[in-house]
């Protein structure tokens, strides 16, 4: 077994140490105050005392603080598709990715609420540089993929990272991971076909096809009825249509977490569809395409799971007409949303410029447009 030490998270009898190092800290501090606001700090850290594994932590603490985001800054949670699935299974569980954090924590949230296994989930390294951070993810059991390293470097460590993703799944732990590296910041969820190559490069002996079955993808569609961080990605997808580069300023992946968190979301709803089996993918299989062109067609099965699945909002449909200059889905939203709406367009983009306007609109409107394709095609 290779040593995974950089990118693993922790085992469980490094649990209590590491919340007795960190129990201290402002930042930590905070989010257990927020978590627990009817106790005393004294008895906060006795519950922390008595966390020994990571489902402690999560079963114990991360729950609550989950729970207690949801009541303070959206209109509620709902789910459809995990009763579904098998209380003894493991899944590989591949979502579109709109928040740093909260995307991975509410379905965990979600897995526990119907008594599934929970995940092991992928977080960029390049989102926990401070300490604490760290800590956390690996107390909620995020393992690291290695960002900004030469192309040689890269496929050294996507290998690795494939074979611990085949270990947590002999080891019958669920892994989520996004279908694309970084977030979707133009709300058009598109799967990068080197999120499944890195998957399989641990398929062994086995076709790929029939490793990638052996798995079971569960394509998860996750969907906010605002996003609370729209306004912060404007200046990369304004960049990116300008195509200039964009450099990302010093705290800002923690500044998206932390909107991310207390921004204010309306409903949100995860939905799970269904595995993807051998039988799913044997018409891939029928057509003798080459290994990229496979990857390829099984990018668009899951990219098509996600578009049926995800839950379409009235502010979704309101930045559709919006942008289109149409009035084709006024039965799907009020005057009273279509107004709160505009206000939330005005306060947050410059609407004389028409570039910021329609990059704004398509963050809500590519999950409409996604759709029509889907049903159209």
């Amino acid at each position: 077994m290779q040593n995974f030490d950089d990118i693993r998270f922790y085992d469980d009898e490094e649990v209590n140490p590491a919340l007795q190092q960190y129990v201290k800290h402002p930042m930590v501090k905070a989010l257990l105050q927020f978590t627990f606001p009817d106790l005393e700090y004294d008895e906060i850290r006795t519950i922390l005392a008595d966390c020994y594994s990571i489902k402690d932590f999560q079963s114990k603490v991360i729950y609550y603080s989950v729970e207690k985001v949801l009541e303070k800054t959206s209109e509620g949670l709902s789910d459809r598709g995990f009763d579904k699935l098998d209380q003894d299974e493991s899944y590989f569980y591949i979502s579109n990715h709109r928040d740093i954090l909260l995307d991975t924590s509410l379905l965990n949230y979600t897995l526990y609420n119907h008594d599934l296994v929970m995940t092991a989930s992928a977080i960029g390294d390049n989102l926990v540089q401070k300490p604490f951070l760290a800590a956390l993810a690996k107390l909620n059991r995020n393992f690291l993929v290695l960002r900004n390293q030469s192309p040689r470097e890269m496929l050294k460590s996507s290998m690795r990272l494939s074979e611990y993703t085949r270990g947590l799944l002999e080891d019958s732990r669920s892994i989520w991971m996004a279908q694309r590296e970084g977030r979707t910041k133009d709300g058009n969820d598109v799967t990068q076909q080197g999120v499944l190559k890195m998957i399989g490069m641990a398929k062994g002996d086995l076709d790929l096809l029939d490793y990638l079955a052996k798995i079971k993808i569960v394509p998860v569609s996750i969907s906010y009825e605002f996003d609370p961080t729209d306004m912060l990605k404007m200046p990369e997808v304004l960049a990116k249509r300008m195509q200039e580069e964009y450099k990302k300023s010093a705290n800002e992946d923690f500044n998206s977490i932390m909107q991310g968190a207390m921004g204010q979301k309306g409903r949100i709803r995860l939905n799970a569809g269904e595995v993807i089996t051998s039988a799913d993918l044997d018409y891939i299989r029928e057509q003798n395409l080459s290994v990229n062109d496979q990857l390829q067609a099984v990018s668009k099965l899951i990219d098509k799971a996600i578009h049926k699945n995800y839950k379409i909002w009235p502010s979704n449909y309101i930045a559709c007409d919006l942008l289109r200059n149409e009035e084709r889905f006024t039965e799907k939203y009020t005057e009273k949303e279509k107004r709160q709406f505009d206000r939330r367009v005005s306060r947050r983009v410059d609407i004389k410029n028409p570039l910021a306007l329609n990059s704004y609109l398509l963050m809500y409107a590519n999950p409409v447009i996604n759709k029509l394709d889907l049903n159209e095609g």
